[in-house]
C-alpha cells in the first residue's frame, strides 16, 4: 500500500475555509516563506478592492438619498410655507369660521338737503338777516352793498305778475326780500317759504317770465324796476323758492346787451342758493353731534 499523495495535491486559497495552507514546501517541514508572502499580498489586494467597492456603494446610496430629498422638495408647493405646520384639521379657525371685527368706520354724513326739505326738520332761526347777514357780499370779484330788507307772511303782497296766485295756491307761508346794489345796478332777492320741498318745486314749475318778485328800494337805494323792463330769475331748493329782479336805478330798460345786469342777477341767485344749502349743512352737523 502506498502512503504517498493519494490524489491531486490541493491548492491553498486564502478565501476558502477548507483549502490546505502550504505551511511546508517539502518533506523537511520547513515553511515555504515565499508562498506565505505571496498569499499575504493577495489578501491585501482583495481587501483594497472590497473597500473601494464598498465605498462606491455607500456613495451611490448617499447620492440616491440626496436625489430623493431634492425631488421631494421640488415636488412640493413653494408657496405652502414651512412643512412643520399642523394639519389643517388642527389649525385654529380652519373650520371655515368667519372672523368678526368691531366696526371702525364712521357713519355716513347726514344730507343737508334733507333738513331744508320740510318744516319739521328745518327748525333753525329764519329771517332776512339769517339768510343775508352781512352788510355786503362779494361774488365773482364784485362787491354788493346790502340795502333794505322786508319780511311778510302775506306772500302775494310782495309779488307781481302771475306770481301772487302761484304762491298762494301752493301754500307759501312767508316771503323775505333783500336788495343789493353795485354802482347804478340794483337787485332784489325774494325767498318764498313753503312747508315742503314738493310745494316749492311745484310753485317754481308753474312760474313764467311774468312771475316776478317786487323790487325793494329805500335806505340809499333809488327806485328801480318800477315800470321799466328788468331781468328776473326763478328757482327752488329744498322748501324754498327764490326769485331775483335786477335793473338800473336810473330807470333805464334792461336789454340783452346789459351783461352786468345779468351777472348781478346770477350772482345773487347763486349766493341765495349757497345760503340755503349752508342752512342745511349747519343743521345736519348739529344733528350729527348730538
Amino acid at each position: 500500500m502506498s502512503y504517498g499523495q493519494g490524489g491531486p495535491q490541493s491548492q491553498w486559497d486564502p478565501w476558502k475555509p477548507q483549502s490546505q495552507q502550504p505551511w511546508t514546501s517539502g518533506d523537511d517541514g520547513t515553511p515555504d516563506w515565499a508562498a506565505l508572502a505571496e498569499a499575504s499580498e493577495t489578501r491585501n489586494k482583495r481587501r483594497k478592492l472590497l473597500f473601494i467597492a464598498g465605498g462606491g456603494l455607500a456613495t451611490v446610496a448617499i447620492g440616491t438619498a440626496v436625489a430623493m430629498a431634492v425631488v421631494s422638495a421640488n415636488g412640493s408647493d413653494p408657496q405652502a410655507g414651512p412643512s412643520n405646520l399642523p394639519a389643517s384639521a388642527s389649525i385654529p379657525g380652519s373650520a371655515g369660521a368667519t372672523p368678526s371685527f368691531a366696526p371702525t368706520s364712521a357713519p355716513p354724513p347726514l344730507d343737508p338737503e334733507d333738513f331744508i326739505s320740510s318744516a319739521k326738520k328745518d327748525t333753525a332761526p329764519l329771517g332776512p338777516d339769517t339768510l343775508f347777514p352781512s352788510k355786503q357780499l362779494t361774488m365773482s370779484g364784485t362787491v354788493y352793498k346790502k340795502g333794505p330788507t322786508a319780511d311778510t307772511r302775506s306772500c302775494a303782497t310782495a309779488a307781481g305778475g302771475t306770481l301772487p296766485k302761484i304762491l298762494t295756491a301752493n301754500g307759501c307761508t312767508r316771503l323775505m326780500r333783500t336788495t343789493y346794489s353795485n354802482g347804478g345796478i340794483a337787485v332784489t332777492v325774494g325767498v318764498a317759504v313753503f312747508d315742503t320741498a314738493a310745494q316749492a318745486t311745484k310753485a317754481k314749475t308753474q312760474t313764467d317770465d311774468r312771475s316776478i318778485v317786487r323790487s325793494l328800494f329805500g335806505k340809499g337805494v333809488k327806485p328801480f324796476c318800477d315800470g321799466a323792463f328788468c331781468r328776473s330769475t326763478r328757482n327752488a331748493y329744498g322748501r324754498y323758492a327764490y326769485f331775483t329782479i335786477s335793473g338800473f336805478t336810473s330807470g333805464k330798460n334792461v336789454t340783452t346787451k346789459d351783461t352786468k345786469v345779468f351777472r348781478t342777477g346770477n350772482d345773487l341767485a347763486q349766493f341765495t342758493a349757497n345760503q340755503i344749502h349752508r342752512r342745511g349743512q349747519v343743521q345736519a352737523s348739529a344733528a350729527a353731534n348730538r
